[in-house]
């Protein structure tokens, strides 16, 4: 049987936690920032952990 591969697009844009949980950068922080409130961006730019209902979608594109 073949190794599984990674999904290398997934792995440049979701982390793996020490615990286990998968974490993304959160949407929204490509363009039109100008129109955005400080505190708007600021919330965005943190990373975000991935909803449950897609983590196993999620777990299948990183090979876990």
């Amino acid at each position: 049987m073949p190794k599984m591969k990674t999904k290398t697009a997934a792995a440049k844009r979701i982390r793996v936690t020490g615990s286990g949980k998968l974490m993304a950068c959160g949407t929204g922080m490509r363009h039109h920032l100008e129109h955005k409130s400080a505190h708007k961006r600021r919330s965005l730019s943190r990373d975000q952990y991935i909803a449950s209902n897609e983590f196993k979608k999620m777990s299948n594109l990183l090979g876990r």
